[in-house]
């Protein structure tokens, strides 16, 4: 245990919790709250809006863990005046939200609908008035269902020239006043997630037979989603420099899901291990963007099942970005497979990598857990992620586009127990502290941060079981929003010479 304890000292950054505050952090950082349409909107039969993978998805037996759906959501639909008013008195610059698809386009293409063009024009003009900037993500995996039953959506090549066309659409119509663009949320995330395990729409996997889909190939699927995802990006990327970039002055961005591992001892084997985590997470679509290529970790170990980048693919892919945005909430240890029994059995994707990752070491867990299984609180590894992105990378442009942690939705808990959120801002005072010293200490290239989320929401498979909001929902009382204790320590670290601020 005392040589745990030392490894683990002298192998690791620890920073000072101070009170943070926004002179900790550069001229022009932004802060802000991030969302998604289909976690937050509701109205799913309003507005002339079309089904959705995941309308589809929720309504399948078994699929969320409380039996709930999001029909109604958190109603932001019919309630976004007023949710913007919290983010205005929280002191936030900017807020991060998702345009539905299939609100824009109800059949995937063809004529954009005006209810829902309509609606999200409402949105963005009720935030400018506050002074608060649209971050819009194009993409967060709700996808039209009528995309998936014609062509099988993500997994064939017409999807690029759709998504090309939506994202076009959005940037005439909303680009005059949206100036930051996310064209895809966490596409790692979804790619293994829908096509390897299936436990996320469109529910595709070959894993244990046919136990737990109908369709898919667990194996070779997610490479296919995932090039096309590539592919569709740089085509919404290259449209807007060609018509918009000179009259609108925005940037294209990507969200990218990236856990950071750490080896679980100093071992050649357990360093490369833990690098190979991060190439088969991370660097599956930032290597093409930057690097022009799949990593060659991933070459190796996924062989030919990995589509090729064609020189003329690759200069297409490289460059296609002007911020990258990364959606960081946790660490883990990482050791290298040796036997690689799961790849024998289950042939999946997210074996390929010969990695095992797990959170504890020497039956030590390597940080608090929160109410998500996948959730360890582990401040120092979002400063180890944004030095590895500045010296493997070049430094670009980052912006955290999500950060954040839950707590249980536990009916029996009082009022004003589940308003004490103390765990949740200790979480960000940590998070937010090692932040500052990544930019000021170690010269990292990072201009923003977003909290998952602005509300208690519903969170996919987990539906209504678990609450990220800064402010709490209550379900059983017209969806209130009351504020936790988060927010006033949000709205007491955002103000700028006793105000809030509200300009970027």
């Amino acid at each position: 245990m005392v040589v745990t304890l030392i490894f683990f000292l002298l192998t690791h950054h620890f920073v000072n919790s101070e009170p943070i505050s926004r002179d900790d952090f550069p001229a022009g950082f932004v802060f802000g709250t991030a969302s998604s349409a289909f976690q937050f909107e509701g109205a799913v039969n309003e507005g002339n809006k079309g089904a959705s993978i995941w309308d589809t998805f929720s309504r399948e037996p078994g699929r969320i863990l409380d039996f709930s759906n999001a029909d109604m959501a958190v109603d932001q639909y019919h309630r976004f005046k007023s949710d913007v008013d919290l983010m205005k008195d929280l002191g936030m610059d900017a807020y991060r939200f998702s345009i539905s698809w299939s609100r824009i386009f109800p059949n995937g293409t063809g004529e954009p609908n005006a209810e829902g063009i309509n609606y999200y024009n409402c949105l963005i003009n009720a935030l400018l008035e506050k002074g608060i900037q649209p971050y819009v993500t194009l993409y967060h995996w709700d996808l039209p269902q009528t995309l998936e039953d014609k062509y099988e959506g993500w997994l064939n090549k017409q999807i690029v020239k759709d998504f090309e066309y939506y994202a076009f659409t959005c940037f005439k119509v909303f680009g005059d006043r949206v100036k930051r663009w996310i064209t895809f949320n966490e596409p790692r995330g979804f790619s293994i997630q829908g096509y390897d395990l299936g436990i996320q729409a469109p529910g595709r996997c070959s894993i244990l037979g046919r136990l737990f889909c109908k369709k898919g190939k667990s194996s070779t699927e997610p490479y296919i989603v995932a090039h096309n995802i590539l592919l569709s990006h740089a085509a919404a990327y290259h449209s807007y420099q060609l018509h918009f970039k000179e009259g609108q002055g925005g940037q294209i961005g990507i969200a990218l899901d990236a856990k950071w591992y750490e080896p679980i001892s100093d071992t050649d084997e357990d360093r490369d291990a833990a690098y190979r985590s991060i190439d088969f997470g991370l660097g599956w679509f930032l290597d093409p963007l930057l690097l022009g290529e799949y990593p060659l970790s991933m070459k190796k170990f996924v062989g030919k099942r990995l589509p090729e980048i064609s020189p003329a693919t690759s200069k297409f892919l490289l460059g296609s970005f002007d911020f990258l945005g990364i959606n960081h909430y946790t660490t883990l240890y990482a050791r290298n497979d040796r036997a690689q029994i799961r790849k024998l059995i289950l042939k999946d994707a997210i074996a390929d990598a010969a990695v095992i990752t797990t959170p504890y070491r020497g039956g030590v867990a390597i940080g608090e857990r929160a109410a998500s299984r996948w959730i360890r609180i582990v401040p120092w590894g979002i400063r180890k992620l944004a030095n590895y992105v500045k010296d493997k990378y070049g430094n670009p442009p980052v912006i955290i586009t999500e950060n954040g942690m839950d707590d249980p939705n536990k009916p029996s808990i009082a009022l004003d127990k589940a308003l004490q959120d103390d765990k949740r801002i200790r979480f960000h005072q940590d998070y937010l502290s090692n932040l500052s010293a990544a930019i000021r200490q170690d010269d990292c290239n990072i201009h923003g941060y977003f909290v998952w989320s602005l509300l208690d929401n519903w969170e996919w498979n987990l539906g209504f079981s678990v609450r990220f909001g800064l402010y709490y929902v209550d379900y059983k009382n017209n969806l209130t929003r009351i504020p936790k204790d988060s927010v006033k320590w949000f709205r007491s670290i955002l103000r700028v010479n006793g105000e809030l601020n509200n300009q970027i």
